[in-house]
């Protein structure tokens, strides 16, 4: 078995490569770069497997630090340190013809950077992969040799009509098959068919509910709370805010401020926490709303120096802006959060979500959380309560609360718009009941606190929930 390479230092680069490296770090799309320096953006996905592989770094977060000579500066440990590791051999194409060899690989080099984009993993670079193969030969022996928690692989066969991809995740010290998946798709425009092939592979594993969260949540079930790493306490975090509740959310911003205590520089944690004190302030969680944006406003903006290309901070951004009334800047966060993650399920829910309430065309939401919802067919509670509002505010209310009833339970905004879903069809009784749980439980939330901190700057949904809390007779 070839032995991996050794990672060459940054001058290694060539002229173009740092130009790409540049570009990316600086927080430019493959689009962008390939506009500004006149390639094509699987060319710029092609330089920056290679640049991944010359400099050793696994995350655009150490790429950026090596760019601008931070490299050597010890601050903090690194993400790769904190969080296990993945290594996604090239995949196997079972044809003899020389196109479906090109496109399985062409497959390989896009899944294994979206990855370390989405999954919140380093991923370690498609090049330094490749030289090993495409089959691992014994999983706890490359397992070891590449310090991965986790190996992913696959095979393609295709013929003039179908492709037919198998996908294995499996555990790097046993062999163990964690997940597989078979996709057929029928050949068609072959960067349309490598992209539809990339996000299906894509949304099943990564995202906040995706198969290698869980598989983390599941195993840090058996660790001691003193043994606990910064991403061990990160995945935590994210399973305790997804559950929308207060005593959810008071320790997710408790294990969130404990993984950035271990590593500052972990831009999805102060993506997390920003989410966590905006719920606070929208909820009614807090004693005072002010503190709450404000710590939601420090939490977003160290997330977007870390990492400015990150959608789901784009998104929590654009919140933000709305609420303090800054609405160009919430429509430019807007654009940017789907310009960066339109292929990834969790920020087009989030992005339905602003488009309803917050900025954008309503009438866009039901069709891109449908998409998501396909994307991901492991949807977590919180997308059918992201549902429930936007069909809500569409006026399909028994569609709503059938949404809502899978949404997360123990959500006053769940139980608002499910109350004024009740209202809205005439059920007062149903809407009285969800109602007096509202008073009794969370005293600190009213309906013009949900408006103006969510925020709920688009005028029509405004009146629409305003109208439906005075039939349900909710404050």
């Amino acid at each position: 078995m070839n032995r991996i390479a050794t990672s060459s230092p940054a001058d290694a680069l060539s002229d173009r490569e740092r130009a790409v490296a540049e570009k990316f770090a600086s927080g430019l799309t493959y689009r962008e770069i390939g506009e500004a320096l006149f390639i094509a953006p699987s060319t710029v996905r092609t330089h920056l497997a290679a640049i991944y592989e010359k400099l050793g770094v696994n995350n655009k977060i150490a790429l950026a630090s090596y760019i601008n000579g931070a490299a050597r500066v010890a601050l903090a440990p690194s993400l790769a340190e904190a969080s296990p590791v993945l290594a996604l051999f090239p995949i196997e194409c079972l044809n003899a013809e020389e196109r479906w060899r090109r496109f399985a690989d062409g497959l390989s080099s896009d899944i294994s950077i979206d990855l370390a984009r989405y999954a919140d993993l380093p991923v370690i670079a498609f090049h330094t992969m490749k030289s090993l193969g495409s089959r691992p030969a014994d999983f706890v022996a490359d397992g070891k040799a590449l310090g991965v928690a986790y190996i992913v692989s696959g095979q393609l066969r295709a013929d003039d009509r179908r492709v037919r991809l198998t996908i294995q995740l499996a555990d790097a010290q046993s062999g163990v098959s964690l997940w597989s998946e078979r996709y057929d798709r029928p050949v068609e425009d072959i960067f349309t068919l490598q992209d539809s092939l990339t996000e299906s592979v894509i949304n099943v594993l990564a995202g906040s509910f995706g198969t290698l969260a869980t598989l983390g949540r599941n195993a840090l079930s058996r660790k001691p709370p003193a043994s606990l790493r910064a991403y061990d306490c990160y995945l935590l975090g994210v399973e305790q805010h997804n559950t929308f509740s207060r005593a959810g959310n008071v320790a997710a911003i408790r294990l969130l401020s404990r993984a950035l205590e271990l590593d500052p520089t972990f831009a999805k944690a102060w993506t997390e926490l920003a989410y966590t004190y905006s719920i606070e302030a929208c909820n009614g969680f807090g004693d005072d709303v002010q503190s709450s944006i404000e710590n939601w406003r420090t939490a977003i903006e160290n997330a977007m120096k870390l990492d400015p290309t990150d959608s789901h901070a784009c998104t929590c951004l654009c919140d933000l802006r709305a609420c303090l009334g800054d609405l160009e800047g919430a429509e430019r966060a807007h654009r940017r959060a789907f310009e960066y993650g339109s292929n990834h399920a969790d920020t087009l829910v989030l992005l339905a979500g602003s488009r309803t309430l917050v900025v954008g065309d309503p009438t866009e939401a039901i069709p891109l959380i449908e998409r998501a919802m396909r994307l991901n067919p492991l949807a977590p509670p919180w997308y059918f309560g992201m549902l429930g509002r936007i069909l809500f505010v569409a006026g399909r209310h028994c569609e709503a609360i059938a949404a809502l009833r899978r949404g997360a339970p123990d959500s006053p905004n769940t139980l608002m718009f499910l109350a004024l879903a009740h209202a809205a069809v005439g059920e007062a009784k149903e809407a009285a009941q969800i109602a007096a749980r509202l008073s009794a439980e969370f005293p600190g939330f009213s309906v013009e606190r949900f408006i103006a901190c969510y925020p709920v700057t688009n005028t029509d949904a405004a009146l629409a929930i305003r109208h439906a809390a005075r039939l349900a007779k909710l404050g």
